[in-house]
């Protein structure tokens, strides 16, 4: 039987209060923020969204699964580069519309499509007025084109 969330109260102070349900926030389209970091060491992976079917399972099974806006499908983190993210802590915040995902990643310790351990290896600066990006010199764990491609 798949795990399921009593809805969130109408009152949004209600959900601030010291309770113990775990009533997430779904937004209109039904999603909720993930945000996650490595637990040995904090570094930030990924910001994702999860629905429904996606958080039961990961409290269900210990593996991270998100919703993927782009495919609008169910999305088992790692399922073909090998780097599944194993949950070590799911927190929500004070009131249940975001929650922050610690975990260990298998694998080759990436969690980018582009085969980096983090999406967040670019950095934002403003050059001559305009805004630019330079790479934080993080390589590539993995080849991404050779695993990317076998799965299509």
């Amino acid at each position: 039987m798949a795990l399921t969330f009593a809805p969130a109260p109408a009152d949004k102070a209600e959900l601030e209060q010291e309770r113990a349900a775990f009533t997430p926030r779904f937004d209109a389209h039904g999603l909720i923020t993930a945000v996650v970091t490595d637990a040995a060491d904090g570094m930030l992976l990924m910001v994702a969204h999860m629905n429904a079917e996606a958080m039961a399972l990961t409290l269900e099974t210990g593996i991270a699964h998100y919703w993927s806006r782009s495919r609008k499908a169910l999305w088992k983190k790692g399922e073909t580069s090998g780097n599944l993210q194993q949950v070590v802590e799911l927190r929500t915040d004070c009131d249940q519309d975001a929650v922050w995902l610690r975990v260990n990643v298998a694998g080759h310790d990436a969690t980018c499509h582009t085969g980096r351990r983090s999406c967040f290896y670019r950095t934002v600066e403003v050059r001559d007025g305009e805004a630019t990006l330079a790479g934080d010199g993080c390589a590539p764990l993995f080849d991404a084109g050779a695993i990317y491609r076998k799965s299509e």
